[in-house]
C-alpha cells in the first residue's frame, strides 16, 4: 500500500479493554469510517469506508494493522466508496445486509452481489476478528437493511442513531415508524454504551436515552 494523500488529523481515538477505535471522518459528507483493532493481535474491521480511501490505507499500513473485514451499516454511497480500493489492496471480506446489496451496487463503487469477498450478515450473527466479538443488531428504518454493529461497550450505529437525532426517512427504503421501533430496540439494551455514529460526534446510549427527543419519542416520553 503506497497511498500518495495522507491526513493525518485524528478526530477520536478511544480504548475499550484491548480494543482500540480510530474514527476518520470521509467524503464531502464527513461519514465517520471505524478502524476496530484488537490490539494484541492488531487484526482490525473496517467500519463504513465512505470515500479518501488512501487516508484509510495509510492508518491500516503505519500501524501495521491487519484488515480481516469490512462492516457496512448500510449500502448509501457515502458509506461504501472506498470498498474497491479497500479490497484491492488488503482482499478483506465485506459483510451487508442482504436488503441493502441493491443500494450498495447503486454506488457504483463495488459489486455486492456475489464473488469472493461479499457476505451477508443479519440479525444476532457475529464475526470474530482477533479476540474481539462482532454482533449485528437489525436496526431499519434509514435503509431497510441498515444494522447496528455491537463489539464490548461500543455500538456502531451507522445512520439510525446520531447524537441528539437520528438518521432521515425520506431516501429509498426508509420509513419513520420503523426508524422508532429501531430507536426503540436501541433505546431499551440492558447496558450503557459508547454511541459511534455514521456522521458527527459519538455519545453514549443513556446520554441519548435522556436529550434524544427522536429516542424519546420512540420510548413514549
Amino acid at each position: 500500500m503506497s497511498p500518495k494523500y495522507i491526513m493525518t488529523s485524528e478526530i477520536n481515538r478511544r480504548m475499550v479493554t484491548d480494543m482500540l477505535i480510530k474514527t476518520i471522518p470521509v467524503g464531502f459528507l464527513e461519514t465517520n469510517c471505524y478502524i476496530v483493532t484488537d490490539e494484541t493481535t492488531r487484526k482490525c474491521v473496517v467500519i463504513d469506508p465512505g470515500a479518501d480511501s488512501n487516508t484509510i490505507l495509510d492508518y491500516i499500513e503505519s500501524n501495521n494493522l491487519i484488515p480481516e473485514a469490512v462492516f457496512l451499516t448500510h449500502g448509501h454511497f457515502d458509506h461504501v466508496m472506498a470498498l474497491d480500493a479497500l479490497i484491492e489492496a488488503t482482499e478483506a471480506a465485506v459483510y451487508i445486509h442482504e436488503l441493502d446489496v441493491d443500494l450498495g451496487n447503486k454506488s457504483g463503487s463495488h459489486d455486492l452481489s456475489g464473488g469472493e469477498y461479499n457476505h451477508r450478515y443479519a440479525e444476532g450473527d457475529t464475526v470474530r476478528v482477533g479476540g474481539l466479538i462482532f454482533t449485528v443488531l437489525e436496526t431499519p428504518g434509514h435503509t431497510r437493511g441498515s444494522v447496528t454493529i455491537k463489539c464490548e461497550s461500543a455500538l456502531f450505529t451507522g445512520d439510525t442513531l446520531f447524537r441528539d437525532s437520528c438518521g432521515r426517512t425520506d431516501l429509498e427504503g426508509g420509513d419513520p415508524q420503523v426508524m422508532l421501533s429501531s430507536l426503540r430496540r436501541l433505546s431499551s439494551l440492558d447496558e450503557d454504551y459508547e454511541v459511534y455514529p455514521g456522521h458527527a460526534d459519538s455519545t453514549t446510549l443513556s446520554r441519548e436515552r435522556s436529550f434524544n427527543l427522536y429516542m424519546r419519542n420512540a420510548d413514549g416520553r
